[in-house]
């Protein structure tokens, strides 16, 4: 090995870690932070049912989008500028999801989120490839950093319930305005610039190739969970694509790649994010079922089901922590492949979950995020210590993209099916106005917000209708998770202990 890649990492760079852990978790909050303050949101802006999917969906497909372009563009302009730059901007954008007087106000919002959070997810994790050179304190860092994104995921729902019960549903955005000044205040101090003096400038055409294979993808996914394959789907499909062949086929030629697609010929770094993908899906749809599961049917407040999830982010800590030490002395892709059939578990439980059950779903979501917070640290080292420092930026760029990806599809996919599942089991009877029949087949949250129309029985009947739904989804996203399983135990068997060689 060189001297550079033996160099060790000292206080400074520990020290660094720890400011780059802030936005870590702010960004982890904002996947989930909406999925406790959503009822609230929905008594106070009223969006309809699609609306109140984008708002949910609008920040990680946005992320998704350009987590690509913003990777490259850090390792062009610096990571350490570009980690400033979009701090500054998510503060802002924050202020204004906080204030939005309308659902179309805050989906602009949130989409703008998801712009601004693309700058920073590959800056923070380029950083830590950039400081810790050393494999062995990489794959540290790289836990802790996943584990960091991994509480915020975890905390969430808890700090959404608990700025809900104490202020109002905005102000669950106002977290990012002091973890902004504390980055930008201590980044210049504790964090490396970095810029790749090879890499020549942003190809703009590969920058919408780019954002023309991956959006309209997303989107017929989300069509067609919400109302079934049809033409759309098939012409969405096709667009996407075609653009992603000819991203494909511009990268190879460029000597400045938007993104190195020769990254892709390790089977290792292809195979953990095959990974990521698969087990972000299947969490990202099943916490939005489980946390409105435990307001909607158990009638839970917001901060009493936020504690309910207690349990789980700790299951999820203990992995995020526990993995990378074991994954020392055992193949990582036998440690991913045990924790994801212990979270198959989870699944079940929450198939086979009726009404009055709290216990039992919450029970089965610790067991799904103990596979992935094992995924998140052990997946992302695999995918990020499989390029060179050169390229790091373009890796975590890949390694944030499906995970992004995942976390929208499913809750766009599992959203979509327990939704639809729902509408076909709820009659409304016949002597309530059209209004208030449409509440109750469109969704659960709708169907309560007329609940004093009707009869009680009518309620319970969509309370379990919806809870069906959960169980069907769930059964799906068990179902993938078992092939992710295979292919951890298939494709990664050859990924040694962390901190030795690799020879794939």
């Amino acid at each position: 090995m060189s001297e550079v890649a033996t160099r060790r990492a000292g206080a400074r760079e520990w020290a660094g870690l720890g400011l780059l852990a802030l936005p870590t978790v702010l960004l982890g909050l904002d996947v989930t932070v909406l999925y406790l303050v959503l009822p609230s949101m929905a008594t106070a802006l009223s969006p309809s049912a699609t609306q109140t999917l984008w708002i949910m969906d609008a920040y990680g497909f946005l992320i998704a989008g350009f987590l690509i372009t913003m990777g490259t563009l850090g390792d062009r302009i610096g990571r350490r500028r570009l980690l400033v730059t979009g701090m500054t901007a998510f503060a802002a954008v924050s202020v204004v999801a906080a204030f939005a007087p309308s659902a179309e106000l805050l989906i602009l919002a949130r989409g703008l989120l998801g712009i601004a959070g693309a700058t920073l997810m590959p800056s923070t994790l380029s950083l830590i490839s950039n400081m810790f050179s050393d494999a062995r304190q990489r794959a540290v860092a790289i836990g802790v950093w996943a584990t960091m994104f991994a509480v915020g995921m975890a905390a969430g729902p808890v700090v959404g319930g608990a700025l809900v019960d104490t202020f109002w549903w905005g102000a669950a955005f106002l977290l990012a305005v002091p973890i902004a000044v504390v980055v930008l205040a201590g980044a210049k101090a504790l964090l490396p610039e970095y810029a790749d003096p090879t890499a020549g400038r942003l190809d703009l055409v590969s920058v919408a190739l780019s954002l023309a294979a991956i959006l309209p993808v997303i989107y017929a996914v989300k069509h067609a969970a919400a109302h079934g394959p049809d033409a759309s789907t098939a012409i969405l499909l096709a667009v996407g694509g075609v653009a992603g062949a000819v991203f494909a086929r511009r990268q190879r030629r460029l000597a400045s790649p938007l993104l190195d697609v020769t990254l892709f010929t390790d089977r290792a770094f292809s195979a953990a994010l095959a990974v990521l993908l698969i087990g972000l899906v299947g969490v990202g749809g099943s916490m939005y079922l489980v946390t409105q599961y435990l307001q909607l049917v158990e009638g839970l407040t917001p901060f009493a089901a936020g504690l309910w999830m207690g349990p789980p982010a700790l299951a999820m800590f203990t992995a995020a922590i526990g993995a990378p030490l074991v994954a020392r002395r055992v193949r990582p892709g036998l440690v991913m492949a045990v924790t994801l059939g212990l979270s198959v578990i989870g699944y079940a439980l929450l198939a086979t979950a009726g009404t009055g059950e709290a216990a039992r779903v919450v029970a089965g979501f610790a067991f799904v995020y103990l596979g992935l917070g094992a995924i998140a640290a052990l997946g992302t080292d695999i995918v990020v210590g499989a390029a060179p420092a050169s390229k790091s930026g373009s890796a975590a760029a890949l390694s944030e993209t499906v995970q992004e990806l995942g976390i929208a599809v499913g809750v766009a996919l599992l959203g979509s099916l327990t939704t639809a599942l729902y509408s076909a089991r709820v009659d409304a009877p016949s002597d309530v106005s059209p209004e208030v029949a449409d509440r109750l087949t469109g969704s659960l949250s709708d169907a309560l917000s007329v609940a004093d129309q009707v009869p009680a029985d009518v309620v319970r009947a969509a309370q379990e209708a919806f809870t069906t739904g959960v169980n069907t989804a769930s059964a799906v996203a068990g179902a993938a998770i078992l092939v992710a399983t295979a292919l951890c135990l298939i494709a990664l068997r050859h990924v040694r202990p962390l901190g030795q060689d690799q020879q794939r």
